[in-house]
């Protein structure tokens, strides 16, 4: 797998093992381009029940529901559909103690050249620290493991974590 291209397919397909290896079963996601290849990871392995929504608070719900089914579940979405999931996550899962796993792009952040996704870099962790959410950058591929660390201590507070995907962590190019 030589190339940025083949890079980007292994990191793909760290990220979905190291998902596989916390149990998670379901993953529901909206499109977002950072995410497109992992999203199609998911869908092509049978390890995962993938659901494609049409909102992100669809995500958080149907994966607050899995839960009470024993199923392991991650939301997986764009940083901009994250935040309009605030109310889905304080009002379900900050009230039954639902823990759950969120992926996010980390839009906005130096290197994302998309002028209109800046917003998302200067709101985005002071809007998690405001409701005590954990979140998790996962910047580099020697950063992976910290998704099942992510994933325990979702079980533990009982409440969700956020694991933050960069592009240059999407592209394979860390």
């Amino acid at each position: 797998m030589a190339g940025p291209a083949g890079k980007a397919r292994e990191t793909t397909q760290r990220i979905v093992d190291e998902t596989a290896k916390c149990g998670i079963g379901l993953v529901a996601s909206l499109p977002d381009g950072w995410i497109t290849d992992l999203i199609e990871g998911y869908t092509a392995d049978s390890r995962f029940r993938h659901v494609a929504v049409n909102r992100e608070e669809s995500a958080i719900g149907l994966c607050s529901g899995a839960f009470f089914s024993g199923i392991g579940s991650m939301a997986l979405m764009g940083a901009s559909g994250f935040m309009t999931c605030v109310y889905a996550i304080t009002k379900i899962n900050y009230t039954y103690q639902i823990p759950m796993l969120i992926g996010i792009t980390l839009r906005g952040r130096p290197g994302d050249s998309a002028k209109f996704h800046v917003s998302n870099g200067l709101y985005l962790e002071p809007l998690m620290a405001s409701i005590n959410i954990p979140f998790v950058a996962i910047e580099r591929s020697a950063d992976l493991g910290q998704i099942g660390v992510a994933w325990r201590h979702s079980r533990t507070i009982s409440r969700p974590v956020v694991v933050g995907l960069t592009r240059d962590l999407l592209r394979g190019n860390v």
